[in-house]
């Protein structure tokens, strides 16, 4: 099972909490680093003029979030 270490789950509990409906664009590199380590795959940062594949890495580490971190 793929999970975040301490750090990844603080700052991704941090952006979380955000109330906005748009990321910064500090959050949307941190989505797509972060998605490149846990799904193995190639670091890249999606078009934004389309938001279905950002969308999807957000909530595929909210899925990794929601089962906790290492120290669990």
């Amino acid at each position: 099972m793929v999970k975040f270490n301490e750090y990844e789950y603080k700052d991704w509990e941090k952006f979380r909490m955000g109330k906005n409906d748009v990321i910064t664009a500090a959050e949307f590199e941190m989505v797509a680093k972060l998605h490149s380590v846990k799904f193995n795959h190639s670091y890249f940062k999606p078009c934004t003029c389309s938001p279905q594949t950002i969308n999807k890495w957000i909530k595929d580490l909210n899925t990794i979030w929601d089962n906790g971190n290492q120290k669990d």
